[in-house]
């Protein structure tokens, strides 16, 4: 339960956790009444932290229907997923001009842990992880613009979660992409990582598009 103050910024911090984590599915309906008695709280601030959501893409409030977790759609990733690789590209730019030896140290006991996570199948784990690591990069890259236009992006993108790493081999090619990486942020080869990371992110979408053409076939 939440207390009562800021009751629908706290409900739609808990409700965007839940979404994030997949507690909440894409294209599952909410059941305002039951979120409401769990949170403690009544419909009215429910329903103002539903308004956040909704700016923020993450729900969709559909009149007389009710409010339902945001699906992105191939089209929407389509659009989204070309934007993202530019922008993290130039994040990882800055990043490696910017990163001193310790933040290339910190860099490196993340990416171990992908490693570690990409051995043992733990797709849930590298996935987080792996978003710690582009968090880790933003914070290098100071920039305060890219983290801004990112940041609702990078919010949007968690609703299809890890999917595409679920596809067959492609946790051993992001780890092989993460470790290129890795190796021309040590080289200090900016141009270079900010094409590879370029190219990791339109690997994503390459990944999904072969999964919505298998999801397609099985159901033909």
């Amino acid at each position: 339960m939440i207390n009562k103050s800021s009751l629908c910024q706290q409900a739609a911090d808990v409700l965007r956790a839940r979404i994030h984590a997949g507690a909440l599915l894409a294209g599952a309906r909410l059941d305002e009444t039951g979120l409401a008695a769990e949170l403690g709280i009544s419909r009215t601030p429910l329903r103002e932290a539903l308004k956040i959501l909704s700016a923020e893409g993450l729900v969709k409030i559909a009149p007389r229907r009710g409010c339902f977790i945001a699906e992105l759609s191939l089209a929407d990733l389509e659009e989204i997923f070309p934007i993202m690789a530019m922008l993290e590209g130039r994040v990882a730019f800055e990043a490696t001009t910017k990163a001193s030896p310790e933040d290339i140290d910190r860099l490196e006991a993340l990416h171990q842990k992908l490693e570690k996570h990409a051995a043992a199948a733990d797709i849930d784990r590298y996935y987080e992880v792996n978003y710690r690591f582009h968090d880790a990069l933003q914070s290098l890259a100071g920039n305060r613009w890219l983290q801004h236009l990112i940041g609702d992006l990078r919010a949007l993108l968690r609703l299809s979660r890890h999917r595409s790493l679920g596809l067959r081999g492609r946790l051993r090619e992001s780890l092989a992409e993460h470790r290129a990486l890795m190796k021309a942020l040590r080289a200090r080869k900016a141009a270079a990582a900010e094409e590879l990371m370029r190219a990791h992110l339109m690997a994503q979408l390459v990944a999904l598009r072969r999964m919505a053409a298998e999801e397609q076939g099985r159901q033909s």
